[in-house]
């Protein structure tokens, strides 16, 4: 079947459509936000599904038929993505995420897939994978809230922890340490505009050549851009 360039196919769209109308919305929204879960997801899951499915296809365009995929801290906003992969590309997906209620809401939702995400840490994740995909995760406020904002250019020189900064960068370090080294080289990172110096930090340690590309695409749920860089010989 001949795949269109600006679209995925019409059985990746629909189930696509069907997955998200499989979810545990109620059970979702005190994942995502404390107060006005259905609100939330009013508002969100069409931009999930019609920039998911954006980014699906110009990923489509860049990564290899039957490769591997390692997805970090893979949620909802990533569903188009690891579908598309799963059943366009027939690539192997293993989408970790460290919030269970998340987890098996989506397992739930994909039971009629080959598609399982995974409660644990992504630095356990086993063998070499061409593909990383690590969006807003190394910039979390929930997770790092004292390097969160300096991320963001919203750095406060009076309230900043330089301690729990330096433990939050250490953390951060060694996950793209443990992601990076599962990369196969050359291989395809797909993260955030704010996410690329810890990748570029991480290459120019290990004299890695990286280039980024040039065009970027709003995430559905907060908006940081996401990019892909290229990693390893022919950059």
């Amino acid at each position: 079947m001949k795949m269109s360039r600006t679209r995925l196919t019409p059985a990746t769209r629909r189930l696509v459509t069907k997955v998200y109308g499989r979810l545990d919305y109620a059970a979702l929204g005190p994942v995502y936000c404390y107060e006005g879960g259905d609100e939330f997801w009013r508002a969100k899951r069409g931009a999930c599904d019609r920039l998911g499915n954006r980014v699906a296809v110009v990923l489509r365009r860049k990564l290899g038929r039957g490769g591997r995929s390692l997805y970090v801290g893979a949620g909802v906003a990533e569903l188009p993505a690891l579908i598309m992969e799963t059943v366009e590309l027939g690539r192997t997906v293993e989408p970790y995420n460290l919030r269970r209620a998340e987890v098996a809401a989506l397992n739930r939702a994909c039971h009629s897939i080959p598609l399982t995400f995974h409660a644990v840490d992504a630095a356990g994740a086993k063998g070499q994978f061409d593909h990383l995909w690590m969006v807003s995760v190394l910039n979390d406020p929930e997770r790092f809230p004292h390097l969160s904002p300096l991320s963001y250019g919203r750095g406060n020189p009076l309230t900043l922890d330089p301690l729990k900064f330096e433990t939050e960068r250490r953390i951060v370090r060694a996950l793209v340490a443990h992601c990076m080294g599962k990369l196969a080289k050359p291989g395809f990172v797909t993260t955030t505009t704010e996410e690329v110096l810890w990748i570029a930090e991480w290459c120019h340690r290990h004299r890695m050549p990286y280039r980024v590309g040039k065009r970027y695409y709003p995430t559905a749920l907060v908006g940081d851009p996401i990019c892909f860089i290229q990693i390893g010989k022919g950059c």
